[in-house]
């Protein structure tokens, strides 16, 4: 078989270089194990084909090396590399005999046997077996290139060091010189080798992140389908508009992802074929040959930077659809769509006012008129407070309460930094708090308002219910309170830009006409789940045992 026709055959198909690390799958045909992998993880997610004959494989085939097609390739890249294969022929030969050595004054070359012959004669400059032994002399004098001006960048033969334009200038050996260019170009390779794998690297991020977005898009669209499942007919066109934005984040992700990957790959094969041209002039044994390739001192590396940015997979659009779109109705089905459960709250003791009990179970406290006389620490409250002891800093959360239908509460969050005295630590009248709050002006007048930073918003109607809902979406800034009577309600929502992790507050307030204020945290057992028929009804059944 002749070389050009064994090359063929020793090439992968999706790289069209010589194989590296050959893999031959179940229908015969062979690729470089790296360029196969890489083929199957662009196809993304599903089966996995054959790039030659299209063949389908439902799993992926274990890559398992051929050994005798790489050692194949390794005897054919090696005769690519020897003297046998440079073209080069014997000048006396009758016959093409492959040629040793040539010899620059003579600008001959010769096989092993005339090279014996001509040593005893004579004493010239041999190198190895080239065809260009006239690019080895100078122009002008026609005598050897030996040295090497670093002034100007050119190789002289010894009439031009003495006598000639490079008269006086810095002159160095081809060896020293060669070896000085090499080490740079070694520098060059390193770097240019940390970029490459810097590259692929992003590659293999963006591909991760590729399938991020899908896999988000995919829990999406069945979180939002199960949701919709549920509510009535009227809700449909929504639907469709929310798969809508779904799919647009997702295929808009992924156009980006799969340009990004192009133009990396781009690069890293751009960079593997300066990093060969740079490997031949590294493993050159010819120094002349080095210091006369002028490509590798025109590249300008620092180019070759990526600065490829990948976008962050953000929260799908659909959220801020269903608020916009969605009435109460779908609002209050919210906070059962976006958590699968109830945070599980118990009350911090240490921060309970000395006119507040807390009751063993830690979900309940009651306001006392008899002092219950708190070991002092730093954060306990003066007046009415207490909070929990879990924060939140992330992610989106609920829990339910219970309250008192006599006496004044307040229900909601605050950061754990709060005064704990005077009138600016009550919960809502800083601008660290934010509250639902039932005042009592008279037995038989109530007053609901959302209170935030001493700012008050009254609620517009009647509430009816002692039981309510805390929704608080950390990323979003917004705490929700719910009223869960029937039906239920969304009351209040504020909204802001959360700068420290937030606790549940609750504040109780009586007197001797109201003896018998409290506010209960539901427990996990207690708190409402996902129920088709609870949201079509909007009806709650709940208990009332501490």
């Amino acid at each position: 078989m002749a070389s050009a026709d064994l090359s063929s055959e020793l090439r992968c198909s999706v790289c069209i270089d010589i194989y590296d690390d050959p893999a031959t799958l179940p229908c015969g045909h062979s690729f470089c194990r790296n360029c196969i992998t890489q083929a199957w993880d662009h196809q993304g997610k599903g089966d996995s084909k054959c790039p030659e004959c299209k063949q389908i494989y439902k799993k992926r085939p274990e890559l398992k090396t051929n050994l005798r097609l790489l050692n194949i390739a390794k005897a054919f890249l090696q005769t690519l590399s020897a003297p046998e294969g440079s073209g080069i022929y014997c000048t006396y030969c009758d016959s093409p005999v492959p040629a040793a050595k040539s010899c620059v004054q003579c600008e001959t070359a010769m096989c092993d046997d005339h090279l014996r012959k001509h040593n005893r004669a004579v004493q010239h400059a041999l190198i190895p077996p080239t065809g260009s032994v006239r690019d080895r002399k100078c122009s002008v004098h026609q005598e050897i290139l030996d040295h090497y001006c670093a002034q100007d960048a050119a190789c002289i033969c010894a009439s031009c060091r003495l006598d000639g334009e490079h008269g006086g200038h810095q002159v160095e050996t081809l060896d020293e010189a060669s070896e000085k260019k090499k080490e740079k170009l070694r520098h060059v390779l390193e770097t240019m080798t940390a970029r490459r794998e810097e590259a692929e690297e992003k590659v293999r991020s963006l591909r991760e992140h590729g399938r991020e977005a899908q896999e988000r898009a995919a829990e999406a669209t069945e979180r939002v389908a199960a949701m919709f499942r549920d509510i009535r007919r009227q809700l449909e066109d929504l639907e469709k508009k929310v798969r809508s934005e779904i799919s647009g984040d997702e295929e808009k992700i992924s156009r980006s992802v799969s340009k990004m990957i192009r133009q990396l790959e781009t690069k890293t094969a751009e960079l593997s074929r300066k990093m060969r041209h740079v490997e031949e002039m590294v493993n050159a044994a010819d120094p002349l040959i080095v210091l006369q390739d002028h490509n590798s001192d025109r590249g300008d590396f620092s180019q070759d930077r990526d600065d490829t940015k990948m976008e962050a997979v953000g929260h799908m659009t659909f959220s801020d659809t269903l608020h916009s779109g969605l009435s109460d109705l779908l609002r209050c089905a919210n906070i059962l769509f976006y958590t699968q459960d109830p945070s599980d709250l118990t009350l911090d003791q240490n921060t309970a006012a000395n006119n507040l009990k807390v009751l063993p179970t830690l979900r309940t406290v009651r306001w006392s008129h008899v002092d219950q006389n708190h070991p002092p620490t730093p954060e306990r409250f003066e007046k009415y407070q207490v909070i929990s002891g879990r924060s939140f800093s992330s992610g989106r959360h609920y829990w339910d309460v219970e309250t008192s239908r006599s006496g004044g509460w307040g229900i909601g969050v605050c950061y754990p930094s709060v005064e704990r005295r005077g009138d600016q630590s009550i919960l809502g009248e800083n601008g660290g708090s934010w509250c639902l709050r039932r005042l009592c002006l008279w037995r038989w007048y109530q007053q609901y308002s959302a209170r935030h930073d001493g700012h008050m918003t009254q609620l517009p109607h009647h509430v009816a219910s002692d039981k309510f809902r805390i929704f608080l979406d950390y990323e979003a800034g917004q705490v929700s309170f719910y009223e869960l009577g029937d039906p239920v309600r969304h009351l209040h929502t504020f909204t802001a830009k959360f700068t420290e992790p937030l606790r549940a507050a609750f504040y109780v307030w009586g007197d001797w006409w109201y003896k018998d204020s409290w506010v209960r945290i539901k427990s996990h057992a207690q708190s409402l789940s996902w129920d088709p028929d609870w949201v079509n009804s909007r009806s709650i059944g709940s208990t009332n045992s501490e």
